[in-house]
């Protein structure tokens, strides 16, 4: 009923309840978390792994140098052990007789040092006959036990004593020399002593302490230390191109990082990034440039297009009025045209997306089919126009593009040349072993000096009461320069003023008459 209480609500509010703390609960969690990894961030930095490679390789290698010493020292002190068994082994034989089966010391019983010298030698000693039976042995002998039957016939088999190391009952290792010794008759005896080497072994231990427990410790805080000093200057570099990265933008791609001048793997990396950002820079300007000419050259056509209809919207009154403004927009929109495949032509070229198609050609006979073209031209304006070629210019290029770089070339020597003048085209070998050369002359008005480092720029014109007429985009010798530098060539520029201009491309010879060695690449030039 509407009145009462419904249970299932109730409960539902309770479970909604739980998951929104559980939610609530979870996003804590959560921030927890982050906080705790940004907090052992520096744990996967660069730096604090390297400094745990230096320790750990140290850490290695300091106890690879302590085990080392550990042994060494252990040979030593039982050398020296075994050096002193073999001198009291003599001394022994000296003092020991066996007389009638028995043994005999022989000692003077006045000399208290010499009683003290067989006594020492017999603390650890053993004498038995051939068959395994006991003459006499010490107490200590008896603690590590008698030698068994069979254990002393081998060791008398034996033509050199030998020497082991056994412990007694209560884990106290002795190092024994065993062997045979003859009585008065000639028979063979066992006879075995040995001398303590616990306190060899607790050397050994308490160096090994000494060295693990502090010399080890303080050279790894030494090495952390100064592998975290060593680690950050080798990081340093790195350092400096992250943070000139995080600073390169749009308008700040001229930053450089300096070399440290070491030649390493560093200074290969921070060439590595200057290369990058100076292409990067150069992208940015290419962009910059396009956006820029563009910009420029457009306006102008749009603005006498805008002119020309507007005028013929709102004064032609006869359909030849607005005939004649519709050809001439036509006109201006084909320009406009012009310019737009000109500029996409170049922009791409200079991009690297206009693949060049290289085969050994004769630059010659490309010269010679350019300069047919133009023949027509050149003698409706009144230049003559010569060639001279000669045969082995055998170049590895693209023909379209050597096409292209003639046609503009022999344009803008027509173009500035005045009637009656002379254009010549020679192509043929270099002085140069290995490079062929194409020269284009003209006696046309010529280029002054002032203007000279600039006729390659995109959309840079020479502006001279001669040239004024003289109709064009300024995007021809752009395109050369462009082609020169694609083929690994140079192009030199030569004017005065009022004689005309001479331009001088040079490219590397093809197979025909390739050098025995390549050259050196060139890229363009003024």
């Amino acid at each position: 009923m509407a009145g009462e209480d419904d249970p299932d609500r109730a409960r539902h509010r309770i479970s909604a309840g739980f998951a929104g703390a559980g939610r609530r609960a979870g996003g804590i969690g959560m921030r927890t978390l982050r906080t705790f990894w940004t907090r052992l961030g520096f744990l996967r930095s660069l730096r604090f792994r390297l400094t745990v490679s230096y320790v750990l390789f140290f850490t290695v290698l300091l106890v690879a140098i302590g085990l080392l010493f550990r042994g060494t020292l252990q040979l030593e002190m039982d050398g020296d052990t075994r050096a002193t068994l073999e001198e009291e082994w003599a001394a022994a034989k000296g003092y020991l007789h066996i007389e009638k089966g028995q043994p005999v010391w022989v000692v003077d019983t006045s000399d208290p040092e010499e009683i003290y010298i067989v006594e020492r030698l017999r603390h650890v000693y053993l004498l038995t006959d051939a068959n395994g039976k006991v003459l006499e042995n010490s107490q200590t002998y008896d603690s590590i036990g008698v030698d068994s039957p069979q254990e002393i016939q081998r060791i008398l088999r034996t033509s050199t004593p030998e020497v082991h190391v056994r412990q007694d009952a209560d884990g106290v290792p002795y190092m024994i020399r065993a062997g045979a010794i003859r009585g008065q008759r000639g028979n063979l005896y066992f006879f075995a002593m040995g001398r303590s080497i616990e306190g060899n072994q607790r050397t050994v231990d308490n160096f090994m302490r000494s060295y693990y427990f502090l010399v080890l410790p303080g050279a790894i805080f030494v090495t952390g230390l100064l592998g975290w000093l060593l680690a950050g200057r080798a990081i340093r570099p790195l350092n400096l191109v992250a943070a000139t990265a995080q600073e390169i933008t749009g308008s700040k791609l001229s930053l450089r990082i300096p070399r440290r001048h070491a030649n390493d793997e560093l200074d290969n990396l921070i060439d590595s990034f200057n290369r990058m950002t100076a292409r990067l820079s150069r992208s940015f300007d290419q962009i910059r440039q396009f956006s820029t000419d563009v910009s420029h050259e457009l306006r102008t056509p749009l603005t006498v297009i805008r002119g020309q209809l507007e005028v013929a919207l709102f004064t032609a009154e006869k359909p030849e009025q607005f005939r004649d403004a519709m050809v001439n927009a036509l006109e201006d929109v084909e320009k406009l045209s012009s310019i737009v495949r000109a500029l996409l032509l170049l922009s791409q070229a200079e991009s690297g997306q206009l693949a060049l198609q290289k085969t050994d050609l004769e630059l010659g006979e490309v010269a010679a089919d350019v300069v047919d073209q133009f023949q027509i031209p050149a003698e409706e304006k009144g230049v003559e126009l010569m060639a001279r070629l000669e045969p082995g210019a055998s170049a590895f290029a693209d023909r379209t593009q050597m096409e292209r770089l003639i046609s503009n070339l022999l344009s803008n020597a027509i173009k500035y040349t005045p009637k009656g003048g002379k254009v010549s085209v020679h192509a043929g070998p270099d002085e140069v072993h290995g490079w062929v050369r194409l020269v284009v002359d003209d006696t046309g008005v010529g280029i002054q000096r002032d203007n000279l480092p600039h006729i390659f720029d995109r959309f840079y014109r020479v502006r001279t009461v001669e040239t004024r007429q003289v109709q064009g985009l300024g995007l021809g010798l752009s395109f050369v320069a462009w082609i020169v530098s694609a083929h690994e060539g140079t192009i030199q520029a030569e004017s005065h003023e009022g004689q005309g201009s001479r331009f001088t491309v040079r490219l590397p010879a093809g197979i025909a008459t390739a050098p025995e060695t390549a050259a050196e690449p060139a890229t363009a030039s003024l």
